[in-house]
């Protein structure tokens, strides 16, 4: 193999299995630890049921890794993302509005960003539902961002439709 390979930061890089271990495409697609509650967060889609995994499970906290699209990677921020809220996916439903897929609201605790992740299979309910309950103090007018993307957070009267997309029953 020639010196400029060998001496190439990205070959090095690759090939040394502890930067591998640190890098954003192992911890996407094996797992990572999570820097608000230190829990460890699987990455497999078999477990969690989305393919871009980069919120805890347990906490709710995210990493703002995304800049234009979701999985894309390219933020440059990468600080914590706080969860303060929930809305639905915006539906191409004419006649149903509810008819979207319920998303956690998450705001970047560096820059501001705000943007909205797929509840993943293995996110606790419990915590959830206490994002949920503390985003209804929220003054969303404080948030102009929020309508500028469409982004429509879910209020006290939406209750039932949170628990049927969580649970499956409006209990």
């Amino acid at each position: 193999m020639n010196d400029h390979l060998k001496s190439n930061r990205k070959y090095q890089h690759w090939n040394n299995p502890e930067h591998y271990k640190k890098s954003e495409i192992y911890q996407s697609t094996i797992g990572f630890t999570c820097r608000t509650c230190g829990m460890y967060v699987v990455s497999n889609v078999d477990v969690s049921g989305v393919n871009n995994r980069n919120h805890c499970p347990y906490c709710l906290w995210s990493k703002h890794v995304d800049l234009f699209r979701s999985g894309d990677r390219l933020a440059a921020c990468k600080a914590p993302m706080r969860p303060i809220g929930l809305t639905l996916k915006q539906s191409r439903k004419k006649y149903n509005p509810l008819a979207g897929e319920l998303m956690i609201i998450h705001l970047c605790s560096l820059c501001g960003a705000l943007s909205i992740n797929r509840i993943a299979a293995d996110d606790l309910t419990e915590r959830i539902m206490d994002v949920y309950r503390d985003s209804t103090h929220i003054n969303w007018q404080s948030y102009p961002t929020l309508l500028e993307k469409g982004i429509t957070p879910l209020k006290e009267n939406d209750i039932p439709l949170i628990k049927e997309r969580l649970m499956g029953c409006v209990c």
